[in-house]
């Protein structure tokens, strides 16, 4: 870590070379000349930036089993998960390598700046509670496709194991109704010091243990927790609500950034907010200024261009097959030296409070099917999350504007709920027996209420659009108090 701390760039520059020099006899890397690819601007020229759509023939390539595509070693895992434009779920490959040398990296890494800055620790007196994905792992053609969660717990080496709860057998569970109640079985009356998942899940699993318990604070079932691990999604919505079900001097917080693509960084401080660009686990980062992204003046830079504070695009080439690939995420640097990153959203506009990833273009397919299906015709929506609050689910709350308004509201609530799940696996799972999300809520518009928002806040024109999706309350509650 030191060494990537004092020579970053160096660091990024020699690992690119190692990708290159891995796959240059992969399908791909013979249809780009890796071979004679010497430096970053040959590479930038050559290669392509790609996203999930423009990759799909080939991961269905690998899927079936077929090596040696873009990455030289056999692709057995492929992490499921959902967000593209064109298929309700898409599949990442993860590489022996990738599994190895960035996501296990990771976790240690995590460990090991966790016990640096906190030396009086007494993390592996107890365990770790890790809370991973509700699917079971599928096996296809010869491969294995499942959450990265799921992925990751399969594989875990033998030592940690032992350090960790539940047991594989239940966190690999596919009911996640009957796995919750399994984890708090298992786990109550364990010394659990740590906790590892998703804030949005791992909340609704600590109000079940407290409601199992009886008791009104987390510490007096594990006194002896200390930190909780969170990534996935924000952790602030949910900050506040922890505290309420914690003792708030007896635990720390630490964030990390990863994602089926990669382990791509750390919060490395105390009390911080900021997390360290890891830059040695197999992974070459370029970015795009999210002020030219999509535009005829895109451009795209490798980490020694970027700038402090400005927002860019993520684009990743790893040791797991991806190359100069889109992951969708939108990050800003809050330190340049060390490289010190907080996310900021994603390139569309999207719902990911609880871990849905709903995007736009769900969105827009799921009101279509509904409209069909209730004989309604929509001008204008928009739509945000119903946070948490104590041991209250979260959900989707939508305001809507119809030219033509079905008969039933209700009815139209439930054909979009329903279409919803359909488009969107990470949404249906979140919906299962409304573990995480309650049914969605659909108010209706006055007239032109959209046309006044714009006009209110000086956005009338072509240029202007109505924000459709967003992580926060803000346009939904501006626009529900004009609603009258």
């Amino acid at each position: 870590m030191e060494l990537f701390i004092k020579y970053p760039n160096e660091v990024q520059h020699e690992l690119l070379h190692q990708l290159l020099y891995k796959a240059k006899d992969t399908e791909m890397g013979k249809t780009y000349g890796f071979d004679t690819i010497t430096n970053y601007k040959t590479f930038s020229e050559r290669v392509p930036i790609q996203s999930y759509e423009q990759y799909t023939e080939r991961i269905e390539r690998s899927r079936s089993g077929e090596n040696n595509i873009f990455w030289p070693t056999p692709i057995k895992w492929f992490a499921k998960s959902s967000g593209t434009t064109n298929a309700k779920s898409k599949f990442i490959p993860v590489s022996e390598d990738s599994l190895e040398d960035c996501h296990y990296a990771g976790s240690k890494d995590l460990l090991c700046m966790y016990l640096n800055n906190n030396p009086e620790a007494n993390l592996f007196t107890g365990k770790s509670l890790r809370l991973g994905g509700s699917k079971d792992l599928y096996k296809e053609n010869g491969t294995v496709y499942g959450d990265l969660s799921a992925i990751l717990i399969d594989n875990m080496p033998f030592w940690a194991t032992y350090s960790s709860t539940p047991s594989n057998e239940i966190s690999l569970m596919s009911d996640w109704e009957t796995k919750m109640q399994a984890i708090v079985d298992e786990t109550i009356t364990q010394n659990v010091t740590s906790l590892a998942g998703v804030p949005s899940w791992m909340l609704v699993l600590l109000n079940n243990v407290l409601e199992t318990t009886g008791k009104s604070c987390i510490h007096d079932v594990w006194p002896n927790l200390e930190v909780y691990f969170h990534g996935g999604v924000s952790f602030e919505p949910y900050r506040d609500q922890y505290k309420a079900i914690m003792s708030s001097e007896k635990v720390k917080y630490y964030e990390i950034y990863n994602a089926s693509e990669g382990f791509f960084a750390i919060q490395d401080k105390n009390d911080s907010r900021d997390l360290l660009l890891m830059l040695d686990y197999g992974i070459f980062y370029e970015f795009i200024p999210m002020d030219s992204y999509g535009s005829e003046e895109e451009s795209v830079i490798p980490l020694s261009e970027v700038e402090l504070n400005k927002n860019y695009a993520i684009i990743v080439t790893t040791n797991g097959g991806l190359w100069r690939y889109k992951i969708g995420d939108t990050i800003r640097f809050t330190s340049l030296s060390p490289y010190r990153i907080r996310v900021s959203g994603r390139t569309k506009h999207h719902i990911n409070v609880f871990g849905e990833e709903l995007i736009i273009e769900n969105a827009e397919e799921a009101l279509r099917k509904a409209s069909q299906q209730t004989n309604c015709e929509i001008v204008d929506y928009t739509a945000g999350p119903i946070f948490m609050e104590g041991t209250e689910k979260g959900a989707h709350e939508w305001i809507i504007e119809f030219k033509k308004a079905p008969e039933s509201i209700e009815q139209f609530q439930k054909c979009l709920d329903d279409s919803l799940q359909t488009i969107n696996s990470d949404y249906e799972a979140k919906r299962y027996n409304n573990m995480t999300l309650n049914m969605l809520t659909v108010h209706k518009a006055k007239d032109k209420l959209f046309y006044e928002w714009l006009k209110k806040n000086d956005k009338l024109g072509g240029q202007h659009k109505i924000p459709r999706l967003s992580n926060t309350r803000d346009y939904l509650d501006e626009l529900l108090k004009m609603n009258i």
